[in-house]
This record gives C-alpha cells, sequence and structure tokens, in this order.
C-alpha cells in the first residue's frame, strides 16, 4: 500500500510539473498553478446602455434655426405735401424704377391694359441679382398692388401703395400707405433677409417721395411731422 501510495504521489508531482490538470467527477479542475477554479459558464455579451438614439443632423438642420425663411411684412404711412394724382402717377411709372428705386437695375413695362399691367424688374444686392415679372393691378389715383410671379429666389413678393386724402383743407397733399411682404424660397438665401428689408424695403417710401420732388419741385409747406407709422413684423 505504501509504495501504491507512493507512485500515486509521484504521478501527480509529474502531471503538476508537467502543468496538466486533473478532473473530479463533481468538474472541479485542478490547476498547478492556482488551485481550486470553479467552472463557471460563459459570460453574456457586452451590451450598450439602451435610451434613445439621437438623430443624425444635417447642416441645413443645426442652419435652420438662425436662417430659416419666414415671411417678413412691413408697414408705413406719410401725409406728404403732393396730391393724390401725383403721387399716384409717380408709383405707376414703372419704367422710371430704375432711376430711382433702391438697388433697381431695370425695369420694363411688358404689357398693359386697363387696371392691370406686367412688368418684369431687376434687382441687384448682393451678392445675388434677381430678375422677377410683376403682376400689377391699379386702381387710378386709389391703389396699386404688385404681386411677384416667377422669381428666382422669392418665394412670395408683394407690394401695396394706398394713396387717400392728406390734411384738412389742403388739397395739395395726400396721405400715402406702403406695404410690402417677402419671403425667400430657401434657407441658403434667408440671410439676405436683413440687407434686402434695411437696403430696399425701408428706404422705399422715401426714394418715391425724392422722386416726386424732382418730377414736380419742393413739396407744399404743412406741418413739420410726416412719417405717421413705420411697423416691422417678422
Amino acid at each position: 500500500m505504501a509504495g501504491s501510495s507512493r507512485s500515486g504521489a509521484a504521478l501527480v508531482r509529474a502531471l503538476r510539473g508537467a502543468g496538466g490538470r486533473l478532473r473530479r467527477g463533481d468538474g472541479t479542475r485542478y490547476l498547478s498553478s492556482c488551485g481550486i477554479l470553479a467552472t463557471a459558464p460563459a459570460r453574456p455579451p457586452v451590451s450598450q446602455a439602451s435610451g434613445p438614439k439621437t438623430p443624425a443632423r444635417t447642416f441645413l438642420d443645426l442652419a435652420a434655426p438662425l436662417l430659416g425663411s419666414k415671411r417678413m411684412e412691413y408697414s408705413e404711412a406719410r401725409v406728404l405735401g403732393y396730391s393724390t394724382e401725383q403721387m399716384y402717377n409717380v408709383v405707376a411709372d414703372v419704367e422710371s424704377y430704375q432711376f430711382f428705386v433702391p438697388w433697381c437695375n431695370s425695369s420694363r413695362v411688358l404689357s398693359c391694359r386697363k387696371g392691370l399691367a406686367r412688368a418684369e424688374l431687376e434687382v441687384g444686392f448682393a451678392p445675388l441679382v434677381e430678375r422677377y415679372v410683376s403682376e400689377i393691378s391699379l386702381i387710378p389715383q386709389h391703389q396699386i398692388r404688385a404681386v411677384c410671379k416667377d422669381g428666382r429666389i422669392f418665394s412670395h413678393l408683394e407690394t401695396l401703395w394706398r394713396f387717400g386724402p392728406g390734411l384738412p383743407g389742403q388739397p395739395d397733399t395726400c396721405t400715402l400707405e406702403f406695404y410690402v411682404s417677402f419671403e425667400f424660397k430657401s434657407v441658403l438665401h434667408s440671410h439676405l433677409a436683413s440687407l434686402f428689408f434695411n437696403e430696399v424695403v425701408k428706404q422705399m417710401v422715401t426714394a418715391f417721395e425724392s422722386w416726386a420732388e424732382k418730377m414736380y419741385g419742393p413739396q407744399v409747406a404743412m406741418q413739420p411731422q410726416k412719417c405717421l407709422q413705420a411697423t416691422r413684423c417678422m
């Protein structure tokens, strides 16, 4: 028996010396280097933290809140020292817009019949030049309305002029009302809105007033306060 025990111990030492493993019937493994190691199930794959995924955003998505295309409006009313007929004639003379309207490079009437006209205008403001056809409806000495058609960068452009009596007892004066509404087609063009607003829209009434002076001479004497209102809506 002693010899058998010594032979068994020698076999264990030989196996341990060679890095061998011995298994027991209960599934426990013996390693020569680290003793007993319990058999463990394979680890499940590590899953990523669950949660709502953030969708990818394009440049236009990021720029839209800053450059978003939206409609802008402006209105102004002034009492001028010119008659209703005189100011109506100034606004109705579309062919002359190229000489005094801010940033208007060219203007020509394409067709004209009673109460309705079509004109082609080119407005240049860096870095773009917009050429479009405007459909104009006229009610003599009362109203002129122009709507942009076939615009390249404008999805909407409308101007409205109204002419009414001026100061009481002064027939050579009138009230001139101006309204404009516009919107750009693309968010990439919408950064021009402030430029167009300040360089073209806000100077419009003053430009027509100055042209009337060239056509009819100085205004008649009247109250110093000529601007009744000016509003901007965005």
